[in-house]
């Protein structure tokens, strides 16, 4: 039997299709996106299920002591686990820097933190994942044009340790389509590429063709997930097709660049416990839009 990839035409002559770390598990402590640290052996088995190929590794500070990615012993039972499911890690998320930004702290932390970064690196390397995403949303948006040029700097530093270990970095940023067009051009670095964020883009008010057409040669990874823009302000994530984004729209947008990467499930989250179930049914959404494409 096909599994659901094939049936969508989201295999390798399409597109992987992959899962952020913890949608596969209950949240824990309440935290809507975490390394899961009760479960994160698990989601290799739950993500096979679910007919996905991958799984985007999390680090954050939350995960941090119990993430097998920085141990010895810990990798030996990842790679373990990876092969026994034959579920591959080709990113990582660094949401460690939403907890700790490389803007808006003194100089003794953005040292610490940028040292971090680099030694990251490597790590990222090591489980596989030929990209590292790098957010700068939320408390880590940049917010004047000082801290644009904080992080340009950052990543000038930064960009010959990832070429070293052919690991690209990719900025996940909220800015507008020419805004971001800007910014990416005053760093014209292969190793720097865009994470761009269907839910993002529809909770900010963009349209995906607008900001492909600016920016989309720069675009090398893709999360998928829809928010819902409240009349009375405010955003909140939902299942595919339930809130503001136009897939239709998004779907031409990454057509138009000749995008080949994997597609990253960030969704909302269903009920606990029924995880695999959940995700099964977002990607019947996404059916319709990815089957018997050009």
């Amino acid at each position: 039997m096909l599994d659901a990839m094939q049936e969508l035409g989201l295999g390798s002559s399409r597109y992987a299709l992959g899962m952020m770390q913890g949608r596969l598990s209950p949240p824990e402590e309440g935290r809507f996106q975490s390394f899961p640290r009760e479960s994160w052996r698990e989601e290799f088995a739950r993500a096979k299920a679910a007919g996905l190929e991958y799984i985007e590794w999390i680090h954050d500070e939350y995960g941090r002591t119990a993430n097998p990615i920085f141990t010895a012993a810990g990798l030996a039972e990842f790679d373990a686990l990876k092969q026994e499911h034959g579920i591959a890690t080709p990113a990582l998320c660094g949401d460690w820097f939403m907890d700790f930004p490389l803007i808006r702290c003194t100089a003794e932390e953005q040292a610490e933190r940028e040292a971090h970064l680099h030694a990251l690196i490597p790590v990222a390397a090591r489980i596989g994942a030929k990209k590292m995403v790098l957010p700068f949303v939320d408390q880590s948006s940049m917010k004047t044009d000082a801290e644009k040029e904080t992080v340009r700097a950052v990543l000038r530093r930064a960009l010959p340790v990832a070429e070293a270990h052919g690991v690209e970095l990719h900025l996940e940023a909220d800015f507008g389509p020419e805004e971001f067009a800007a910014f990416l051009r005053e760093i014209e670095h292969r190793m720097l590429k865009v994470n761009w964020d269907s839910g993002n883009s529809s909770g900010l008010g963009y349209m995906a063709t607008e900001e492909f057409a600016a920016y989309g040669e720069r675009v090398g990874s893709v999360h998928i997930k829809d928010r819902y823009r409240k009349p009375e302000g405010g955003v909140e994530t939902r299942p595919l097709g339930t809130g503001s984004a136009d897939f239709e729209d998004v779907f031409r947008a990454i057509r138009s660049i000749g995008y080949r990467g994997g597609l990253t499930l960030q969704v909302a989250r269903g009920s606990a416990g029924d995880e695999v179930e959940f995700i099964k049914g977002q990607i019947e959404f996404l059916r319709s839009y990815c089957s018997g494409q050009e």
